[in-house]
């Protein structure tokens, strides 16, 4: 498993195909937190097995990212709901209709609980290991342009 090596820091790397970077924060053998900034923070570092794997991945080599460990800090509700989202495999996207129904204790049917899906997918603080860019009618907590890059990588 190519996650987090078991140090704490922040890396990033720049990407052509987003325009942008991608940096994730890494705690222990967790990532807890990916974002596509414009320019990176200070300190971060380039070097890392799993911007390896986000650039074959934005190149076409299919990958889920199922393996890398996340550590989420978000309230239960939304934990499940991000958990059922990381179901949607690789090029197949979902409704967040369907995410309600993958999710325990939640109804598709009820307003609020799908009020609550697009909540947690807005908050989502590890967009693409968490693929809220399989969700076509959701928020996603990347870029608008970035979350349309993503989808076009996997042909949705």
């Amino acid at each position: 498993m190519e996650t987090p090596s078991g140090d704490a820091g922040i890396y990033a790397r720049e990407s052509d195909y987003l325009d942008r970077y991608v940096q994730f924060g890494a705690a222990g053998d967790r990532v807890i937190s990916l974002s596509f900034p414009t320019h990176p923070e200070d300190g971060t570092s380039d070097d890392h097995a799993l911007l390896d794997r986000i650039d074959d991945y934005l190149s076409g080599t299919e990958d889920g990212f199922e393996d890398v460990t996340v550590g989420l800090t978000v309230p239960t509700a939304q934990r499940r709901v991000l958990e059922a989202v990381r179901e949607v495999p690789y090029g197949e996207n979902a409704t967040v209709e369907q995410i309600a129904r993958m999710t325990p204790d939640l109804d598709a049917t009820e307003q609020d609980d799908l009020a609550a899906v697009r909540e947690a997918l807005a908050g989502n603080p590890v967009p693409l290991l968490i693929p809220d860019h399989r969700v076509r009618d959701g928020p996603s907590s990347a870029p608008p342009a970035v979350e349309q890059k993503l989808r076009s990588v996997e042909g949705l």
